[in-house]
């Protein structure tokens, strides 16, 4: 296990890079087990991995599904390399060792270890890394498409880092950018032009004091919003001609992004009637819906039973689960990880963690499967 982590950490898949020499790792290591696998790959260096343990179809499959690319390594100072996959005081380094080259590793190595047992199987195997899943899941959203319908399934395992919590629900994601549209003019002359920085901050006073028309969810009560990027103006001298934020809201299951659309829609309209200079447009980036499942599924009480634990949990970050879901079935996220050290420098894992979780995850396969 440990030797297959290194080798994934050392890989950089951040955006630009590709998923290819991934999920070649991966196909690999499965190799070596008699396990086949298929690695659909596009575009120069994009690439899903797919794997199938067949058994005697007596019961239905379990879905392992991770993702192979990687945030880049940002402009903070590391202590260790990025791509290094230092091993130090039980840990390993590295851009991604968290997120999720430890839930990676872990579960195809617990893959092979049952297959090498020579246990009986009733139910397959199947095991899915898919590309995108930090951007725009392009992934994942290939695999969906091109899915088996006749495959019947037992339920979904994604091992992303949950310090082994049982997850069954989180957030979606509605990213926005507002733009603020004006008029250039040299800056000692600022009356001659509109001010699209200026037009930009009543916009965010008015945001300020936006109500979502949504019910507080019974777990994670209400959805956030933050504005997190600002960009204006080319030159000090300059009236700047154009504005834009970036807002990243974070929505509640089966809540409508429709509304916070008109809802921002009614703000510049209410601005424009005080100020028939204002000029304003909203346009979507991103939208990945929230995930749930009912935390007292059958699926989920014996996967509680498998593991040990009885206690799920929700959690703030999103997932693929959300792309998954379109399968129909109930899906837990649960692997080995701090989530808190996620996207930052000197991510690390415990490799202790990591091979604990392979413990676990043969215990789920066996639980469904055997």
């Amino acid at each position: 296990m440990k030797a297959l982590l290194k080798k994934l950490v050392q890989t950089d898949t951040s955006a630009g890079k590709g998923e290819l020499s991934a999920a070649k790792i991966i196909s690999e290591e499965f190799s070596k087990y008699g396990i086949e696998s298929q690695v659909d790959s596009w575009g120069e260096n994009r690439a899903n991995i797919v794997a199938r343990v067949s058994s005697t179809g007596k019961k239905p499959a379990i879905l392992f599904v991770g993702h192979l690319d990687v945030v880049p390594p940002g402009e903070g100072a590391w202590k260790y390399p990025p791509f290094d996959a230092v091993e130090t005081e039980g840990k390993i380094h590295g851009r991604g060792a968290t997120d999720m080259r430890g839930g990676l590793a872990s579960s195809v190595t617990a893959i092979c270890e049952i297959v090498k047992s020579g246990i009986e199987l009733q139910g397959d195997i199947i095991f899915c890394a898919t590309a995108g899943e930090e951007t725009d899941s392009v992934g994942v959203k290939r695999f969906v498409r091109n899915w088996d319908k006749n495959t019947k399934l037992a339920g979904v395992v994604i091992p992303e880092p949950t310090g082994f919590d049982i997850v069954v629900a989180h957030r979606g994601i509605l990213w926005l950018k507002v733009t603020t549209k004006g008029k250039t003019a040299h800056g000692s002359a600022p009356h001659l032009g509109i001010n699209a920085i200026t037009s930009m901050k009543l916009f965010l006073n008015e945001l300020d004091n936006f109500k979502f028309d949504v019910k507080p969810h019974k777990l994670f009560g209400e959805c956030s919003m933050s504005v997190n990027t600002i960009c204006g103006g080319k030159a000090i001298n300059v009236i700047p001609d154009k504005c834009s934020i970036e807002i990243d809201i974070r929505t509640l299951p089966d809540q409508d992004y429709k509304p916070i659309i008109d809802g921002f829609k009614n703000i510049f309209a209410n601005l424009k009637t005080k100020d028939q200079r204002f000029n304003a447009e909203v346009e979507i980036i991103r939208i990945t819906e929230a995930m749930e499942t009912d935390s007292k599924h059958p699926f989920v009480r014996e996967f509680c039973s498998a593991v040990g634990i009885n206690e799920t949990k929700v959690v703030g970050f999103t997932t693929d689960g959300s792309i998954i879901k379109q399968l129909g079935c109930p899906i837990v996220i649960f692997g080995p990880g701090d989530s808190a050290v996620c996207h930052k420098p000197d991510e690390y894992i415990e490799i202790a963690d990591a091979e604990k979780a392979v413990q676990y995850y043969k215990k789920i396969i066996a639980k469904f499967l055997t």
